[in-house]
């Protein structure tokens, strides 16, 4: 059996731990692991326990299939140096692993021969061994060129990934997805909290409170769809509790966030939420910016 040959630009974390999964996948021989030193080179190649360290992208060789995992700010230059090589990688599958740009930043490859792609897991890669240990069934977006999806599809799923095909063009769709899901839930902990403090809920209650709530919510849109899950006083139409809300909120940023969520839930409630309460509801979200505003300007 050939094994196809795979090159890793970047010793960090994630290409570290990619590296020792396709190793150990037997279907995968790691050829040149290419660091900003020789020293992080060597060490990345004997934590995947494979491929030959490399400082120089001019000294490493082809393969079928070559990682750039760098930081997403450097895989446009790390692809432009790779092109001013003078490698030549007719039939090669180069690939990024960024959750947000797509494959279209690898083009200076094209000329020498490269198919593109970019294959992201959405996985924490904070500790390479741990990571390395527990990726099995992680959910992997790929996207590219129709000849590099295949190769792409097949790493994945030697990795222990399951691959799912992006539509053209909707990388920077799919990382404000997980960026809402992930990064904004946080903030919405922390809004719910400070609210809470505020009506001096004591603190050692708060999680409990809280995080009960949030994780029964958050099982129930996830099992029933959010326009079924939603509950509360905007779907209601409960104009003087969101009222109660507002006069309340005293943080210039924190109100703007709750109007703007508030005229999202209005969107999300659809047909339930019926005139006159609709119409009340946005008028008095409107009518609270106004005031905002006016009191901003004034300070």
């Amino acid at each position: 059996m050939t094994l196809s040959s795979l090159t890793i630009i970047g010793a960090g974390r994630l290409g570290r731990t990619l590296g020792r999964l396709a190793a150990a996948s037997a279907r995968y021989r790691i050829q040149d692991v290419v660091g900003r030193t020789l020293a992080s080179a060597s060490e990345a190649a004997d934590f995947i326990g494979a491929g030959q360290p490399v400082a120089d992208l001019r000294q490493m060789r082809s393969a079928n299939l070559i990682l750039l995992s760098v930081p997403d700010a450097a895989i446009g230059t790390t692809a432009q140096q790779l092109a001013d090589s003078g490698i030549r990688l007719d039939g090669a599958v180069v690939f990024h692993a960024s959750g947000a740009a797509e494959s279209s930043v690898l083009h200076p490859l094209r000329a020498a021969g490269a198919r593109l792609g970019s294959l992201h897991p959405a996985f924490s890669f904070a500790d390479p061994a741990r990571a390395a240990a527990t990726f099995a069934g992680t959910l992997c977006a790929i996207e590219g060129d129709d000849a590099a999806l295949p190769a792409l599809q097949a790493l994945a799923e030697a990795l222990g990934g399951r691959p799912f095909r992006l539509a053209q063009g909707g990388k920077a769709a799919y990382h404000a997805a997980l960026s809402v899901a992930s990064n904004y839930l946080v903030t919405l902990t922390d809004m719910a909290q400070g609210l809470a403090e505020q009506a001096g809920v004591p603190d050692d209650l708060l999680q409990q409170l809280l995080g009960n709530l949030m994780r029964q919510t958050l099982e129930n849109a996830l099992a029933l769809g959010p326009a079924t899950a939603l509950t509360g006083p905007i779907v209601r139409g409960d104009v003087p509790t969101v009222a109660r809300h507002l006069a309340v909120i005293h943080d210039p940023g924190l109100a703007e966030s709750y109007r703007a969520l508030a005229r999202q839930t209005i969107v999300l409630a659809g047909d339930k939420l019926a005139n006159p309460a609709r119409a009340a509801l946005l008028q008095l979200l409107d009518g609270a910016a106004q005031s905002a505003g006016a009191a901003t300007l004034k300070t």
